[in-house]
């Protein structure tokens, strides 16, 4: 399945916050989003997804999505959007509540995400309870636990230390590995940009339009050998030369705000 954004602007009022933003997100592709501060990365994402309509032109899917899929396009926030006072287990469960999937079945789905995100032995804990980087997991596999064929991820590590936000890019890197799976990834860092997406596309500052779109040359696979820490580095710097005095600027405007 294709995830098309075709020549989509949006406004709020008499601001204007995208224009003319057009790119398509392939089967198992990962996409990156980067660009300065409110150039209109989430509310693309938002547009992306479904949550908000644009102004003008369109998002849509092509194609089908894969089997036994109940949710083509699916969420991780940043702030991980979990109910407190369900266990780890009843917010995986969560989204498949309304499918109709008997209860011996839902069980093996939220077992299976559960799995795959390491999350087995924490089934009966309560968010509270977790650190960030487990809460985030969580979140994960509620996601996974709808078998979406596109992840859509708005600045999902963000909240994160250094150390858990590491730990987590490894976890992506694996979970995406076999291509079953897409994404959109929003990011303010470059590093995450360049370590997990295929492409990159690179917004100016508002309204955002698209700069360049850098494709990465490397497999995820070989980005994980550290004799391809120059070129991403190289690849990184690109990146900020590419938004930095439009990061300056969006920078001063807030604080002159």
């Amino acid at each position: 399945m294709d995830l098309i954004a075709d020549h989509i602007s949006h406004g709020f009022g008499a601001l204007d916050v995208l224009d003319d933003v057009s790119f398509t997100v392939g089967a198992g592709e990962v996409v990156a989003i980067v660009g300065p501060s409110g150039c209109g990365k989430s509310t693309l994402l938002s547009i992306l997804g479904g949550l908000l309509r644009a102004s003008a032109g369109s998002a849509e899917w092509r194609g089908a999505p894969p089997p036994g899929s109940f949710n083509p396009l699916t969420f991780v926030f940043q702030d991980f959007a979990l109910l407190p006072w369900c266990t780890v287990e009843e917010n995986v469960e969560f989204p498949l509540l309304h499918t109709g999937l008997a209860i011996p079945e839902r069980r093996a789905i939220v077992d299976d995400a559960l799995r795959r995100t390491s999350l087995s032995d924490f089934r009966g804990t309560y968010p509270k309870q977790l650190s960030g980087g487990m809460r985030q997991r969580v979140g994960i596999a509620r996601a996974l636990a709808v078998r979406p064929a596109i992840l859509l991820m708005d600045e999902p590590l963000s909240a994160l230390d250094s150390q858990t936000r590491e730990l987590l890019m490894e976890d992506f890197v694996s979970l995406l590995a076999d291509g079953s799976m897409g994404a959109v990834y929003v990011t303010h860092n470059l590093e995450e940009a360049v370590r997990l997406a295929d492409r990159i596309v690179v917004l100016s500052r508002r309204p955002g339009r698209i700069r360049e779109v850098v494709a990465i040359p490397l497999t995820r696979d070989e980005r994980g050998d550290i004799n391809a820490r120059g070129k991403l580095l190289s690849l990184q710097s690109g990146l900020w030369s590419l938004i930095r005095e439009e990061a300056i600027d969006a920078e001063r405007e807030v604080q002159h705000a």
